[in-house]
């Protein structure tokens, strides 16, 4: 990393950008706009917790192509993402601040979590990063935690819901519906002969899954058209069972969506996914998903539209 113009800095980890994580952005871009800088954003790849050992390794909520590009959404100039390794790991805190954040990015002001904390065992506190700002000229800002419904908003809190098949909740953490980037890839065909050809799912980049079950979506097709959809996660035991797949039927479309690459939010849980003794009891229950994903439309409760969201703050 060459040395660069002066920069705010906001460090963390990041993984979803969540409503937390979008308080520390904010003021981060606040003392950008007060120093005059540019505000950069320094993440880590893998998460730490995983290089040390003090978490089994996860699929992330939002993988780093993603996360990059909220992050840059909500408001970062650039973004750097450092590969976190055991000797990263293993620099003092004041090496890690000199080498990546003020001969890096000409630091003038760091913005993290207040429980954030960098270098060997974690000494680089808030406190401790206070006392060397003092001694090497920059300011330092903790950001408490953000709380929703008496609770921390929090990456493992949004795991938990999703785990739950609860989108709607863990959208509320999250400011906007959690969602997929995937490819459309081909299937078995079992969709069309059933009345509802299914687009089969394959994720451009490992990251979270919910709850197996059905969903209520909303398809961006990728050639500006937009549509609902009724989404399938699980192993299809109807027909025999296999591998995990998702696979999402776009309501009122009609045409070849493979080789396509769509984002696909989720919107609301419909049910949990189940066996069905025929075939013809399969179709019967898509239907219904189809006509409660209609309903659920037509009293405003989902949109096939995108929201915009606000613009940075």
């Amino acid at each position: 990393m060459s040395a660069s113009s002066a920069h705010v800095v906001a460090v963390g980890v990041f993984d979803g950008v969540h409503r937390g994580h979008q308080k520390i952005l904010a003021v981060a871009r606040a003392r950008a706009r007060d120093l005059d800088t540019a505000l950069a954003v320094i993440t880590f790849e893998p998460h730490p917790d995983a290089v040390l050992g003090k978490a089994p390794p996860r699929p992330p909520l939002t993988p780093v192509g993603e996360k990059t590009a909220l992050l840059m959404e909500y408001g970062a100039d650039r973004v750097d993402v450092l590969h976190f390794d055991r000797e990263m790991a293993a620099l003092e805190p004041d090496a890690f601040v000199r080498r990546y954040l003020l001969d890096g990015l000409g630091m003038r002001f760091l913005v993290a979590g207040a429980d954030f904390a960098l270098g060997r065992a974690r000494r680089g506190d808030m406190g401790f990063l206070r006392d060397l700002g003092v001694r090497l000229g920059f300011g330092v800002e903790g950001i408490s935690l953000f709380t929703e419904d008496g609770g921390s908003v929090s990456s493992t809190r949004i795991r938990s819901l999703l785990a739950e098949g609860r989108v709607q909740e863990a959208a509320e953490l999250l400011g906007r519906p959690y969602c997929l980037e995937a490819q459309v890839v081909g299937g078995h065909g079992l969709g069309r002969e059933l009345g509802f050809p299914t687009a089969n799912l394959e994720m451009l980049e490992h990251r979270c899954l919910p709850a197996d079950g059905i969903y209520a979506a909303r398809v961006a097709l990728g050639d500006g058209a937009q549509r609902l959809g009724a989404l399938s996660i699980g192993t299809r035991p109807s027909v025999g069972g296999g591998p995990r797949t998702v696979e999402v039927y776009v309501l009122d479309f009609e045409g070849d969506l493979r080789g396509r690459s769509l984002r696909v939010e989720f919107l609301a849980w419909l049910r949990e996914e189940r066996h069905y003794p025929t075939l013809e009891a399969l179709a019967r229950a898509i239907a219904e998903d189809v006509t409660q994903v209609r309903e659920l439309a037509a009293q405003g409760r989902i949109s096939a539209q995108f929201p915009a969201r606000p613009p940075a703050s």
